[in-house]
């Protein structure tokens, strides 16, 4: 157990997490909402620092992240716990579990991987890959479970990837305080953020919170204070949030915050833990939200879990070019030159080489 780094001491031996926007008011022997970080006699320590549940060397594509070195490869760790619990988790195994007791924690197990020796996995992957097998490895993501659960070791595995040349991202529920964001926002390189609607009774149902604004200023602050290359997505279920209205929202919040040049990617909802009885998503659906981006001024508007959907490639937003084609995680081709269409010139917004 590692003591946390945003938390305030208080004169009962509570404490008062500041991590995420919960601000979880923790009393001593007692866990935080995320189970993940205890209060010992007034001190907070998180129970997941290097504790790996999940770890793999996925393609940037599978975050997905299409705007952001495509075709590369990172090596992608997760552990337990979460701070949302949404009822319909593609990842409820370990999102769902947890460090402190809950009846329905199953404690998986992990692995204890300090930070230099994930440093060290990447090395070597970069060492195969420079020797010519398999794709270029370009650095560590944060994914699988909500990474502000084990915000000190991201930090301290991003500060020394950082030194050995590697990219950080993080694949984020975006409820991060602003004081965490500015504490690991000069180590990140690409912030990829769920928004899951645009309304408090979407974000009650999903994510057990009140008020969603808070996810909306933080993922600008990213953008605007940090340089942070973001990319959106929201999974679209059937008669939660796939009303005209709701889409349109947050089309238009990407716009107007972050630029219509910022990638937006509406997937499939696939049944899942306790939303099982809910059909997955009707290709139709996504296209009308895909449509609703697009002529929100959105340039990048990317339709997910459809497998062969013409909608998965990246086209010139002025000739329709195409310049990216994908097959699901894999990037078929790509022709874009120094960042821009090669047959109009029109510079293409993201990070390609």
């Amino acid at each position: 157990m590692k003591e946390t780094l945003l938390y305030e001491k208080r004169e009962d031996k509570s404490t008062k997490c500041r991590v995420c926007q919960r601000r979880c008011i923790i009393d001593s022997g007692k866990y935080g909402y995320c189970r993940t970080r205890y209060n010992r006699e007034g001190t907070l320590l998180s129970l997941a620092y290097g504790q790996v549940s999940s770890l793999s060397y996925a393609p940037i594509e599978a975050k997905p992240l299409f705007h952001f070195y495509p075709g590369s490869l990172w090596l992608s760790v997760g552990t337990l716990g979460c701070n949302f619990f949404c009822p319909g988790c593609q990842n409820h195994e370990i999102a769902h579990d947890g460090f402190g007791y809950h009846p329905d924690s199953k404690q998986r197990q992990t692995q204890y991987i300090p930070p230099e020796k994930l440093v060290k996995l990447a090395l070597v992957r970069l060492a195969q890959t420079k020797a010519g097998t398999g794709s270029s490895l370009r650095g560590l993501s944060f994914t699988y479970n909500e990474p502000a659960v084990w915000f000190e070791y991201s930090l301290d595995c991003a500060r020394l990837a950082k030194k050995e040349g590697f990219l950080i991202n993080w694949v984020t529920n975006g409820f991060l305080t602003k004081e965490a964001l500015d504490e690991i926002g000069p180590l990140l390189d690409a912030y990829r953020v769920d928004i899951k609607g645009f309304s408090p009774a979407m974000y009650e149902k999903t994510a057990h919170i009140s008020r969603f604004e808070g996810i909306l200023d933080v993922t600008e602050r990213a953008k605007k204070k940090w340089q942070h290359h973001v990319e959106i997505v929201t999974n679209i279920i059937p008669k939660w949030n796939d009303d005209v209205e709701g889409l349109e929202s947050i089309a238009r919040w990407i716009v107007r915050a972050l630029g219509p040049d910022t990638p937006w990617h509406v997937t499939r909802f696939v049944p899942r833990h306790d939303l099982s009885n809910i059909e997955p998503t009707p290709t139709e659906t996504l296209e009308r939200a895909r449509r609703i981006g697009l002529d929100c001024g959105l340039r990048y508007v990317y339709i997910g879990n459809v497998p062969g959907h013409p909608a998965q490639h990246t086209l010139c937003p002025e000739c329709a070019l195409l310049l990216v084609e994908r097959d699901r995680f894999t990037v078929r081709s790509l022709v874009l030159q120094e960042g821009a269409c090669p047959e109009c010139k029109t510079r293409i917004s993201g990070r390609w080489k």
